[in-house]
């Protein structure tokens, strides 16, 4: 009978463990995605930031989802993606601004 109770205790004790784990983990993961999301939060701001100061704004413009285009001293056409990346442009993705 000891041996049962002692079985169903070191069951119930890895149970415990394991949703404790599981628990620090889906934690753990949260904790990360949200300091990628600020960090590429914070590198388009400093892209766009230095974008504007280096190189034109094309005005009257627009990327194919309403982006600010920039024009660098090639005379490519980009904009500035969520994650601080430049995305160079093909001229037919270059549209009006609407009011």
């Amino acid at each position: 009978m000891n041996s049962q109770k002692l079985r169903a205790g070191f069951f119930v004790a890895a149970i415990t463990v394991s949703a404790v784990l599981v628990g620090h983990n889906g934690m753990a993961q949260g904790i990360d995605s949200t300091a990628k999301k600020i960090g590429n939060k914070t590198a388009s701001v400093a892209v766009k930031g230095a974008s504007k100061i280096t190189d034109k704004t094309y005005k009257g413009k627009e990327g194919p989802g309403g982006q600010t285009v920039y024009i660098d001293k090639h005379d490519k056409k980009y904009y500035v993606d969520e994650k601080g990346k430049k995305i160079y442009l093909k001229a037919s993705e270059i549209h009006d601004k609407k009011d």
